[in-house]
């Protein structure tokens, strides 16, 4: 079970998750200053609230994933699915990201971003318009379904998780507080720093590897 599955497979209480890398190790395109905040108090947050929601409840014995596909499109469970859903995107987002990555990929990814996203440089423009014409707070996704690589977006706490067939391989957070103290309005760019700088191609194509 690779780092990423240990820390969303477990039940309330749920913890924190550790960030896979020291909080300064993103810079300069992701300052400490900005993961301090965006780790440990916006993720934090969503850890805090579902666990004081799901005592009592059907979900009080479920895994962090069971609660999000068994609360998706539910009403009545809305802020159980929207503080588990944020706890498991920024989970995500954390191993989407990499000291020192971005780039071409390799592997599996790289040949499947060819035959499927038509090239490197295609996906690069197409990615980075998904991220930045999300209207408000959201996410950018690359998933696999029905074995083909696609380029998604979600707004606010929704995620591919909920999707039967599609598996999540990388994401970028456009929710404001990703990037407002070292970007300000400026999404574009970050969006493109993150592509260019830090995208963890090797999260990536484990993740396609565990979709097989």
């Amino acid at each position: 079970m690779s780092s990423f599955e240990q820390q969303t497979a477990g039940k309330a209480p749920f913890a924190l998750p550790p960030l896979p890398y020291p909080d300064t190790a993103l810079a300069p395109v992701i300052s400490q200053n900005t993961l301090g905040f965006h780790h440990g108090k916006h993720h934090k947050a969503y850890v805090d609230n579902l666990n004081k929601m799901v005592p009592g409840t059907p979900f009080a014995d479920q895994s962090l994933v069971d609660i999000i596909k068994n609360s998706a499109g539910k009403a009545e469970h809305a802020g159980i699915f929207n503080n588990a859903a944020q706890i498991w995107n920024h989970t995500f987002y954390w191993h989407s990201l990499k000291p020192n990555g971005g780039g071409k990929p390799t592997g599996a990814v790289a040949a499947k971003i060819d035959s499927d996203l038509g090239g490197y440089d295609k996906f690069k423009t197409d990615l980075a318009a998904a991220a930045t014409g999300q209207f408000g707070s959201g996410w950018a996704w690359l998933v696999v379904s029905g074995g083909k690589l696609a380029i998604t977006r979600t707004p606010n706490a929704e995620t591919p998780l909920t999707k039967a067939g599609t598996t999540p391989l990388l994401t970028i957070d456009v929710w404001e507080h990703a990037y407002y103290l070292d970007f300000q309005n400026r999404r574009p760019d970050y969006t493109t720093a993150l592509i260019e700088k830090l995208l963890n191609w090797d999260f990536a194509n484990a993740q396609l590897a565990s979709a097989k």
